[in-house]
């Protein structure tokens, strides 16, 4: 299995510890823990920033948008603008998947 490259330094991230993906727009990037650091500070407004999607924060948010996204694409809670909202929702939760069946599965606790 090849190994997960950081984005930032080019080198190898070897536990799942070390691991942070990130997300803007539609690119989802592995780095090292220090490396996203840095890539932070090189954001200089909030459209350049990235968003880690794994840890805590990025598996409750979107726990909590599977949650929403279910209820309103299943009810018909507001119509056709429910249903808009719940695709939106979606999005984060797809974003999750991705970064944990492209990056987090392949590398060891």
């Amino acid at each position: 299995m090849k190994p997960i490259i950081c984005r930032y330094c080019g080198k190898p991230i070897e536990k799942r510890d070390q691991l942070v993906t990130a997300s803007h727009w539609l690119r989802v990037r592995p780095y090292h823990y220090v490396c996203f650091e840095e890539v932070e500070k090189e954001s200089s407004t909030i459209y350049n920033s990235w968003i880690p999607l794994n840890g805590p924060a990025g598996n409750i948010t979107a726990a909590i948008m599977a949650m929403l996204a279910v209820w309103l694409l299943l009810t018909g809670t507001w119509g056709v603008a429910g249903s808009l909202i719940g695709l939106l929702a979606s999005y984060r939760v797809l974003l999750r998947l991705t970064a944990f069946l492209l990056f987090e599965r392949k590398v060891p606790r």
